[in-house]
């Protein structure tokens, strides 16, 4: 399966009516052969729940004048991500159903997220260094989240049935 490869907000525009993916090149600082190869479709929900991450702590470093006020609404910042990025997460499973990529065990399907968050992860920390320096921070809240605190990553809910 060929995956969009630097799947985020970004790469998704709401018309008014619907939603359009954009931009299927894929990640920038992979040559254009690692780029070709075929994927888990994981490598593109792990994009787009980081990319929730990146959005939530991005808002609330430019939202928040004072220090006090980033630690008050931190953890209304952490509960949004986790929410959003579990209901992304489960519509994706129910769309994709009993699609042959998915893996049937619950465990599993977490352990792929997981792995591919974590390389989404550090992708964005040694681009952070190269591009802006001043957003390390945000890559590296992921990594100790992911390596550290399980209550942080994204709810991931039973597998649910296909839709119908």
């Amino acid at each position: 399966i060929r995956i969009h490869g630097d799947y985020h907000l970004g790469q998704v525009l709401y018309t008014g009516k619907d939603f359009l993916i954009i931009d299927f090149e894929g990640e920038p600082a992979r040559g254009l052969a690692e780029r070709r190869l075929k994927y888990s479709p994981f490598r593109d929900v792990a994009g787009m729940v980081r990319s929730f991450h990146y959005a939530v702590y991005t808002a609330l470093r430019e939202v928040s004048v004072r220090e006090e006020d980033a630690r008050l609404l931190q953890p209304w910042a952490d509960l949004w991500y986790r929410y959003t990025a579990g209901i992304f997460v489960r519509f994706y499973l129910v769309t994709a159903g009993n699609a042959s990529f998915i893996p049937e065990n619950k465990d599993d399907v977490k352990t792929l997220l997981n792995a591919y968050l974590l390389e989404k992860a550090v992708y964005e920390l040694g681009y952070a260094l190269n591009s802006r320096p001043e957003r390390v921070d945000i890559p590296l809240r992921g990594i100790q989240e992911m390596l550290g605190e399980e209550k942080s990553s994204p709810a991931l809910p039973p597998k649910p049935e296909a839709a119908g």
